[in-house]
């Protein structure tokens, strides 16, 4: 049992919640909601099915996973919260938000922990599961009354509700059946569509019997009803509708969207979090499309057999997360060496070693574009949306099979669990790889031809007549030759450092979000962008001189970033990978860690590019980028 800690004098309460005389309905532009239980308790699908409710309501959505560290962690225990985090507006939402604005807690102890953290406004309504009141064990009670005190004296506007009461009139197994409740209480509150989100249930519960879905449809209704008789306030976020039919699902389902509309036909992996979805996802429905998933012994197999299977005829992907990665190296410079096309998906987590599997950092920038032992250059992309995440891969594949190497996508927790609408692609032939070659290769032709201006070589396929040769990880000739010879290991250095300058010279300067001029620009990669944006839109709006870049690809970088930088009196990049802070007294210019990104910004344009960085395992805040801009403006 955790005892409340002092908790902070909060705004609203009770007493002024709601306007009876108005039905107690309140039109809002965007609202947070969270909610949060025991691992097991069914949270996170209420969240997930309110984000796709809400979306094809036609609101804008952004939702975060709340994921316990541990697998199965204590019941009651301020650590082991688990949920969702909504965001719902009523315009095109980027990012999580800041602040909670309502809550449903199954029990006090997670909320305590929600609480601790700073997650929830002044003024944050909180809908409490009130069955701990009276329970048995004295000190379950007394720890819970103790909780609902503090926070009422806080400020925070408290409602107890009968959730297990409630569901017990419905089924015997309440603890199952609560989160559709709670979700049925929700609709009412956002004055959701009711058949929606029966409609909702359906498609959540499809594979399961029509009993099943029969009862979360009667535990929806029960708590739509119970929250019409018993709240007397309500909200309405009106919607938007979307000019173009939309899909709504999470960064990981994305990603293996995008690998069957490229055309890649094999997914070798191991399962790792948060990478392990994407290839569930792939597991249920790639066979359908004449694509298989092989799940290897170790993560090191499984880049062998994508290799392998690359090697073959058609490229090939396999997902992992940090730890991996770093398994996947040796492989992975093998694949560099024979030039085999390969797209490897590095879904980040907080590191190093095992450290964080379920919350999300961008540490792994820099193992990923020097990783490996020698020189073994490859492409690094960087998703920074949901859609980013669809049409990267497609990106990637044609990329690989362009110019015969390796391309890393990054992406992280952040996008893997979070959800949000983008416009259904069509899909468009392009996209899928050629049909192999197996053509007669030239009398003449090496496997290793290397062209002198762009370093590519045409690619054998196994089987193509008079292309038979021997591959190997040793340094080699044009021939595939073993050979040491300085020369011909210079030869192959140069050739394969080339292909990356090659695709370089076919890349368009990024795009500039704001002002093309001013006194800061802010950088930054993959999932930051939507806070980034946000941050410097409302700043902007307050006619600071602003602006901001995301950048999609870390390697090669695309032209004209130094002229962009240049225009501006300050440069700095905003990450979810350590840097040190010049707050701290023994740090000072000549021992200072920076963050990845500016590292790397630093070293290649010669500018002086500072940065500001959070690794608290979520996604940084548009709030606290804004606080930070306007700290640095002010320098």
């Amino acid at each position: 049992m955790s005892s409340p800690k002092p908790m902070k004098k909060a705004g609203k309460t009770a007493a002024n919640l709601g306007n009876p005389g108005n039905s107690g309905l309140t039109v809002l532009k965007e609202h947070i909601v969270e909610i949060i239980s025991d691992s097991g308790e069914g949270a996170q699908r209420c969240g997930q099915s309110l984000g796709s409710i809400a979306a094809r309501m036609g609101n804008g959505i952004w939702t975060t996973e709340i994921i316990p560290a541990e697998i199965r962690p204590p019941a009651r225990s301020v650590a082991g919260a688990s949920g969702n985090r909504i965001r719902m507006g009523s315009s095109y939402i980027t990012n999580g938000g800041d602040q909670t604005d309502l809550v449903v807690a199954f029990n006090e102890q997670v909320l305590l922990g929600r609480v601790r953290a700073g997650e929830l406004k002044p003024d944050c309504i909180i809908l409490l599961e009130s069955m701990w009141r009276k329970h048995t064990d004295i000190n379950i009670s007394m720890a819970y009354i103790q909780t609902h005190d503090r926070l009422v004296e806080a400020g925070y506007t408290v409602r107890e509700i009968p959730m297990e009461q409630q569901c017990q009139l419905i089924t015997p197994d309440a603890k199952r059946g609560k989160n559709m409740f709670a979700l049925g209480m929700l609709c009412y509150l956002y004055s959701f569509d009711l058949q929606m989100a029966r409609d909702q249930i359906a498609l959540t519960f499809g594979k399961k019997a029509q009993s099943i879905i029969d009862s979360n449809v009667v535990l929806l209704d029960a708590g739509y009803k119970w929250a019409e008789g018993n709240l007397d306030f309500r909200y309405s976020i009106p919607a938007t509708p979307a000019t173009l039919p939309q899909i709504a699902t999470n960064g990981n389902t994305a990603l293996a969207l995008g690998v069957m509309a490229s055309g890649m036909e094999l997914c070798a992996m191991y399962p790792i979090t948060p990478a392990t979805s994407a290839s569930h996802y792939l597991s249920d429905v790639f066979e359908k499309v004449g694509g298989m998933v092989h799940q290897a012994e170790d993560e090191i197999a499984a880049c062998a057999f994508a290799i392998g299977a690359s090697y073959a005829s058609k490229c090939t992907v396999t997902i992992t997360s940090g730890p991996g990665y770093s398994l996947k190296q040796e492989a992975i410079g093998l694949a560099v060496m024979a030039e085999i096309p390969l797209v490897v998906v590095n879904v980040q987590r907080g590191g190093p070693s095992t450290g964080q599997p379920t919350k999300a950092e961008q540490g792994d920038l820099l193992t990923t574009i020097y990783g490996s032992h020698g020189d073994a250059p490859k492409v690094v992309m960087a998703p920074a949306t949901i859609e980013d995440c669809f049409y990267s891969m497609i990106t990637a594949r044609k990329i690989a099979e362009s110019f015969n190497t390796v391309v890393v996508v990054l992406t992280d927790a952040s996008l893997a669990t979070s959800q949000q609408p983008f416009a259904r692609p069509e899909f468009n032939e392009a996209w899928l790889a050629p049909p192999i070659d197996q053509s007669a290769v030239p009398e003449g032709a090496k496997p290793y031809d290397w062209d002198a201006t762009t370093g590519i070589a045409r690619r054998f396929i196994p089987g193509q007549p008079g292309g038979m040769h021997t591959v190997t990880g040793l340094a080699h000739d044009r021939q595939s030759h073993v050979a040491y010879d300085p020369e011909i290991n210079h030869e192959g250095l140069r050739a394969r450092s080339l292909k990356i300058a090659a695709l370089q010279k076919t890349l368009l300067p990024p795009e500039v979000f704001g002002d093309p001029e001013g006194d800061l620009l802010v950088l930054g990669w993959g999932s930051t962008k939507g806070a980034i944006e946000e941050a410097v839109e409302s700043l902007r709006a307050e006619g600071k001189k602003v602006a901001s870049v995301n950048l999609r690809f870390l390697q090669p970088m695309q032209p004209g970033i130094k002229e962009i930088m240049q225009r501006f009196r300050k440069v700095m990049t905003i990450e979810t990978n350590w840097s040190d802070s010049m707050e701290d007294e023994i740090i000072d210019e000549t021992n200072r860690r920076y963050s990845a990104l500016a590292i790397l910004l630093r070293s290649r344009y010669l500018v002086n590019v500072d940065c500001w960085t959070e690794v608290k395992g979520q996604p940084i805040k548009p709030s606290t980028i804004r606080n930070v801009l306007l700290a640095q403006m002010e320098k």
